[in-house]
């Protein structure tokens, strides 16, 4: 018997002892293979649940719109006379024939450098003042009302005092995409901070950790949600007050183009860098989502 209980262990077979007959082995059957029909039918449908309705809709959004555009009284130009008039800026976003003939990618790509660097200090610098306020009661006092004043200042409204203290278009428009992003990340990082639970504060007093162990080891983690959400409005309106600086500011930014575009009354063009311009917001949210998912392991949701 000893030897037919190694036999299981070695080749995954049973041992079968009837009575009256020597003990036997019985080899288990292979488990059976789903058919690659059955595994592809979940995959199938998730996607059609996720992509098929927004397809729909921009179809529909499509239909009317060329209904609508297509009289003579209309305004705007219908889908059909976009296509036709800006088809180069669809079908060719990274062609390059002069310093400011270009297309839209390599524009965006110039937008999307000002706000990786605004974004990134508003994000640094709005976490670590946020920590700040949510930790400390005076801070929350002497700073909570500052910060509550500075945030209904519009962006654009910041932009003269940018460009008056830097004498530069670059600097003044990544002080306008911080300046506009860094207020939901300190109010959301505060919020955050200030809901840790009272059981984590006495884990870290226990563990007689320092105030540096006590922001990366409790404060992040606890916070990382609201942090997240922060982060997620932010990298929205930096995306916004680019589009709205460089439109002032000139260079070849996104913002300058449709600027541009519009005195020189090119709709076509503008529709489609409306069109980029909503589908790489929609793409940097969904990075930030997708990062606060991985860093607080899906308490983040979508």
């Amino acid at each position: 018997m000893g030897r037919a209980v190694l036999k299981e262990v070695e080749t995954g077979a049973t041992v079968v002892a009837l009575p009256g007959a020597k003990p036997g082995v019985v080899p288990l059957p292979a488990p059976a293979r789903k058919p690659l029909s059955s595994r592809l039918l979940p995959w199938l449908r998730a996607i059609l649940v996720n992509v098929l309705p927004p397809l729909v809709t921009v179809a529909l959004i499509a239909l009317f719109w060329q209904i609508a555009a297509s009289g003579p009284q209309s305004s705007l130009p219908p889908p059909t006379k976009i296509w036709e008039e800006a088809k180069e800026l669809i079908v060719e976003p990274f062609y390059w024939a002069g310093s400011q003939d270009i297309g839209l990618g390599w524009r965006i790509l110039v937008s999307l450098q000002r706000v990786a660097i605004g974004f990134s200090l508003a994000a640094i610098v709005g976490v670590l003042l946020g920590a700040l306020v949510g930790q400390s009661v005076w801070a929350m006092r002497g700073l909570d009302p500052i910060f509550q004043v500075l945030r209904t200042v519009p962006p654009l409204a910041w932009l003269p005092l940018s460009l008056a203290a830097f004498r530069d278009s670059q600097p003044s428009a990544i002080f306008v995409i911080f300046i506009t992003a860094i207020w939901p990340v300190i109010i959301n990082t505060a919020v955050g901070i200030r809901n840790i639970p009272q059981d984590y504060r006495n884990v870290a007093q226990v563990l007689r950790l320092n105030q540096v162990e006590f922001f990366f080891k409790i404060m992040v983690p606890s916070a990382a949600p609201y942090i997240f959400t922060g982060l997620r409005i932010g990298v929205g309106l930096s995306w916004l007050a680019i589009v709205a600086a460089e439109m002032l500011t000139g260079g070849v930014g996104i913002g300058f183009f449709i600027w541009d575009a519009w005195n020189s009354s090119r709709l076509s063009d503008i529709i489609v860098a409306l069109i980029y311009i909503g589908v790489v917001g929609f793409v940097l949210d969904r990075l930030v989502a997708l990062t606060g998912s991985i860093v607080t392991r899906g308490t983040l949701t979508n």
